[in-house]
């Protein structure tokens, strides 16, 4: 590729800290891509014959087949899948496979390979958050009026319902999709064309390339095109971000599990069991979807460390920008397809939520705001009111439903019988009729709103 300025051959070691192939022949769908629109741009320019463009175009058509069979001989001596298919390709249609490579540099090659093959891994991405929230949808609506405690601390706080305990999760992937469609947006702009870094003397077409690429324009500075990752970066911050919130499901889903909680059961297909305890069904899935987050962020710190402070424009460096964003992507794809099999397959255990629901005092707040509503005592006061009947239930070892109305008068003579109205946990649910809240009709509310933007 380059002999004609070297006498020898690489050094062993050099030739293995060099090649890419390895890695980078996962981009062969989008090199081959690429080349195409480049070949059809040189002849329609008339910088290379149709003739000789045809010929390469069939060159090329051979090499997907032979990648798609299976058969290409990706060899190591040609470094990475763009020499690899040129090389490939003199063999099959001889020297006019080199004016393939008039006018584009590897630099500028492997950075169109790149983004387009990040703006696809983004397409999917999306689509399978698309999915999740069709499947969380799914169970949302199942268990609208489902009871189950609220938490703050982990600690019971009021009653909720199941469904808008899952809607929160519909809400955080709902922004990951935009996230994702925003960076999108951003990274579809063409680098070809660029060549090495200062752009090329031949009149070539930036804008066809960009049409046959379904890019939406070339990108406006060559040393940027060639060395701009911020499009891998970016997209691996939504990355991080998602798996974050897969992770905090994924957590739920295991304490949700525990034979202590029993709210949901996941069948055989995402669970394992013990080599030694028979008794055990341990929820595998959720806990290795959870770990996928650590390897979704290192993947984003690796890059970042790989490009800072590298001047413009191409530096060798950058060779090493591949295996974190595939690594990123890959552990994404299999968590976002696991954890939607996992919210499809998982049964509530209504009982068990109910009972929960109305533990650890969860009422207290409705019995605030009863005081705040019906005898118009401030919230302060009526929190302070509210906090000595929590005391003296524990004392006596029942809930608030359960004390004597002559024991809540003694904190506040004008409370009435009307009170208990408010101490259940249905009540308490039902009431949070405020915009985005918990009463199974604002659920609903939020189910059909979703429903009609997924639509």
């Amino acid at each position: 590729m380059w002999g004609g300025r070297f006498n020898a051959r690489p050094d062993e070691i050099m030739q293995a800290i060099n090649v890419s192939i390895e890695v980078d022949k996962r981009l062969w769908q989008q090199d081959l891509a690429g080349s195409r629109a480049h070949a059809a741009m040189l002849a329609k320019q008339g910088i290379i014959s149709f003739e000789d463009a045809k010929l390469i175009a069939g060159g090329l058509d051979t090499i997907e087949t032979e990648i798609r069979d299976g058969v290409f001989p990706f060899r190591h001596e040609f470094e990475d899948i763009h020499m690899n298919v040129e090389a490939r390709l003199r063999e099959l249609i001889g020297t006019t496979a080199g004016r393939l490579h008039t006018a584009r540099s590897r630099n500028d090659q492997v950075a169109t390979d790149f983004r387009l093959w990040v703006r696809g891994a983004v397409d999917a991405t999306i689509a399978e958050l698309y999915d999740l929230q069709g499947a969380l949808l799914e169970r949302a609506e199942e268990h609208a009026d489902t009871l189950m405690p609220g938490f703050t601390h982990l600690q019971p706080a009021q009653p909720v319902t199941f469904g808008h305990h899952l809607m929160a999760y519909v809400e955080m992937f709902g922004r990951d999709r935009t996230r994702f469609a925003d960076a999108r947006a951003r990274m579809n702009e063409n680098p070809l064309g660029s060549a090495a870094l200062a752009g090329s003397p031949f009149p070539i077409d930036r804008f066809a390339t960009s049409e046959a690429l379904g890019f939406d324009r070339p990108m406006g500075n060559s040393l940027d095109g060639v060395s701009a990752r911020d499009f891998a970066l970016e997209a691996m911050s939504h990355a991080a971000i998602c798996a974050g919130h897969l992770s905090r499901l994924a957590e739920e889903i295991v304490i949700w599990t525990t034979p202590q909680f029993g709210f949901v059961k996941l069948s055989d297909a995402f669970s394992t069991g013990s080599s030694i305890m028979p008794q055990k069904r341990n929820p595998d899935a959720a806990e290795l979807v959870r770990a996928k987050t650590g390897r979704i962020t290192g993947s984003l710190i690796a890059l970042m460390t790989v490009m800072k402070g590298l001047p413009l424009a191409y530096s060798k460096d950058m060779q090493e920008d591949k295996p974190p964003v595939f690594e990123c992507f890959d552990a994404l794809d299999l968590a976002l397809r696991a954890m939607a099999g996992m919210v499809r397959d998982l049964v509530a255990q209504p009982e068990k939520m109910r009972a929960a629901a109305g533990a650890g005092f969860s009422t207290a707040t409705d019995l605030a705001d009863w005081l705040v509503r019906t005898l118009n005592i401030p919230f302060r006061d009526a929190h302070h009111i509210t906090g000595a009947a929590v005391k003296l239930a524990e004392g006596k070892g029942v809930d608030l439903a359960q004390l004597e109305l002559s024991d809540l008068q003694n904190l506040e003579a004008r409370i009435t019988g009307d009170v208990y109205k408010v101490l259940t946990p249905e009540a308490s649910a039902a009431s949070r009729q405020s915009y985005g809240g918990t009463a199974p009709d604002q659920v609903r509310l939020q189910i059909q709103r979703w429903k009609e933007l997924r639509s």
